[in-house]
């Protein structure tokens, strides 16, 4: 089953399996005063400002997946004071409550466990229910040393348009992992989920996010549009 957990910073509950899908309430805001003292850090960015720190407070990400590259995405998002978090794991995504789950929210960040490279019917199913419903998609995943990091933004290219095939072998946790590197991919993807939902900077769609802490290598190819694509190409299915 899902388990889909509802919170608002700046407490995170147990991200533990738990019982089928709910969204528990929303916990009231921290005063003003207190909010102001908690980010006054970020607030300096240039281009952030208040406006952004309120727009964070106002936004709901899911993050479907709480493991090593989930519970780092919902840590960095808690922390820079997004007002509410869906958290789904584990389960079967083909639950009912799903599709209503994200398009609640204003932007998802998919960090099953699957690897990025190999055959992931459930991160189609989450590229294909955000590409419906509008929602902006941050998909991160990671192998061995290698983090990967795509936006999808509506109107750009999707998962499926860059990740067409996959591989009939592919097992859910059949691939390496090193802890720090699902961190590093958790803290990516949270920066682009927080530059989706907060409107400041340019989030880093349209291109492939390739980095590999074996020897620091960073690649980000450019993405194109399948017109084909089953998922957001003109044929596909509503």
């Amino acid at each position: 089953m899902v388990t889909a957990r509802s919170h608002s910073h700046p407490r995170l509950r147990s991200m533990c399996p738990g019982p089928p899908a709910r969204i528990l309430p929303v916990q009231a805001a921290p005063p003003a005063a207190e909010t102001s003292r908690r980010f006054d850090r970020q607030l300096t960015i240039p281009g952030f400002g208040v406006s952004t720190q309120r727009r964070l407070s106002q936004a709901t990400v899911l993050v479907a997946g709480v493991g090593g590259v989930g519970e780092a995405v919902a840590a960095y998002l808690a922390a820079a004071g997004v007002g509410r978090l869906i958290l789904i794991h584990p389960g079967d995504l083909a639950d009912p409550a799903v599709p209503g789950l994200i398009a609640e929210a204003d932007a998802v960040v998919d960090a099953r466990h699957n690897d990025a490279r190999h055959n992931f019917p459930e991160r189609y199913l989450i590229n294909r229910l955000c590409v419906r419903a509008g929602v902006p998609l941050v998909v991160a995943a990671m192998n061995a040393t290698e983090a990967y990091l795509l936006v999808v933004r509506p109107g750009e290219p999707c998962l499926r348009c860059v990740f067409g095939e996959g591989d009939p072998a592919w097992e859910p946790l059949g691939f390496p992992v090193l802890g720090a590197v699902a961190g590093t991919v958790g803290a990516l993807a949270a920066t682009e989920a927080l530059k989706v939902v907060g409107g400041f900077a340019e989030p880093a769609a349209g291109c492939l996010g390739h980095l590999d802490r074996w020897d620091v290598d960073l690649r980000t190819p450019r993405t194109r549009r399948d017109p084909a694509c089953p998922d957001c190409g003109p044929g596909s299915t509503p």
